[in-house]
Order: structure tokens, then C-alpha cells, then sequence
């Protein structure tokens, strides 16, 4: 699965990009947002890549920004939300007013996006409301920081989410573990977050 793309801006228009890596011309489609920030044509540009492979297509869909990614594959948990709607969605909605629209429960809010009606924001704001808010708890924890390391740190971190201790230490142990490592104690707990909000 291809990850991150950095290469040469050869194409742009509102919600998509060809970058040529290597020679390789890779079309990408982005949010409104990410868009803004893509250079003009000849400018070099670094993208999360978040891949989905269908039977009859492999489509890459790219991010500036590392929430938006998580916001990206957070809302296709959701019945009904596929990778299309997602964008559509944050292109519709700026992150922080997503944010706190679904901990609010604002579901006019996203009914305000074509192809999300009343049931579909319902839903979403049922099944994302607790992820969203143990994601936006990370940046006011007194035990997160920003030095390097502190897995007991970053354990404690989600044990006051309501972790259990077990799942807890493993998901932090196997993050720090990872070759993309070291990091800080923020970034440790956002990526276990990433795998255990389905499992507290």
C-alpha cells in the first residue's frame, strides 16, 4: 500500500492532483483543504496517501495534514460513509467545526453535506462522538508531552481514558517499537488511539 507520495505537481484541479514520482504520475484526490495547500504546477509536494482498493480500481486519496487523515479513515467506519462521501465531508466542513460538531451532536451540521441525511448525522454523531472526544482529550493531558519516549507516560495517558492496563501498555509498547519511531509522548498516544478506540 503506498503511504506518503513527495514528487512534482505535473496536474491540479479542486479535489485532485497527479504528482510524478520518479517518472510515475500518480493521481491523488484531495479535500478543498488540502488543495489549497498543494503548490502550483512544477512545485514539489509531500502527501499522506491513504489507499482503497476495490475490485475494479486502486484510487489513492492524499492529505497535508495528519488529522485530516484520521478524520478520513474515522468516518468510513461509519455504515454508509465510503471514501467519496469522507472528502466530500471535509471539504464541506472545516476540522474544528467537524470536531465539535460531532462531540455537540450538531447534526444540522452535517446534514449540510449532499448525501448526508438526517438518519446517516445521526449515526455519525453516535458512533464517532466518544472517538472524537478521546482524540481531542490527548492535547489537554497533563501526563502528554512533547520529549521523546515516556512509554509510561503515554500509558497513563490512556489508562485515564479508561484503557485497561493490558491493552494499554501492548498498544504503546508496539507503537514505540515501530521503525518510524522515536516519538513524543502525543504522538505514541495518538496512534495507539488510532487501534484501540474500537477495543476500551
Amino acid at each position: 500500500m503506498i503511504a506518503a507520495l513527495t514528487g512534482k505537481v505535473i496536474r491540479s484541479a479542486p479535489g485532485e492532483v497527479v504528482v510524478d514520482v520518479g517518472g510515475v504520475g500518480y493521481r491523488v484526490h484531495t479535500s478543498l483543504a488540502t488543495f489549497s495547500r498543494i503548490p502550483g504546477i512544477g512545485g514539489e509536494v509531500s502527501l499522506r496517501i491513504s489507499t482503497v482498493v476495490r475490485e475494479d480500481e486502486i484510487s489513492l486519496y492524499g492529505f497535508a495534514a495528519e488529522e485530516e487523515e484520521w478524520f478520513f479513515t474515522l468516518l468510513q467506519g461509519v455504515s454508509g460513509v465510503g471514501p467519496k462521501l469522507a472528502l466530500k465531508i471535509l471539504s464541506g466542513i472545516e476540522l474544528a467545526r467537524l470536531r465539535d460538531g460531532l462531540s455537540s451532536g450538531d447534526t444540522k451540521l452535517l446534514t449540510t453535506i449532499s448525501g448526508v441525511g438526517k438518519k446517516m448525522a445521526e449515526r455519525m454523531v453516535v458512533e464517532l462522538r466518544d472517538k472524537v472526544g478521546a482524540e481531542m482529550s490527548v492535547s489537554s493531558l497533563s501526563v502528554v508531552g512533547h520529549s521523546v519516549g515516556g512509554v509510561s507516560e503515554a500509558v497513563d495517558a490512556l489508562l485515564s481514558l479508561g484503557y485497561q492496563q493490558k491493552v494499554a501498555r501492548q498498544a504503546v509498547e508496539t507503537v514505540a517499537a515501530s521503525e518510524e519511531g522515536p516519538f513524543p509522548v502525543e504522538e505514541m498516544v495518538r496512534r495507539a488511539l488510532k487501534t484501540l478506540a474500537p477495543k476500551r
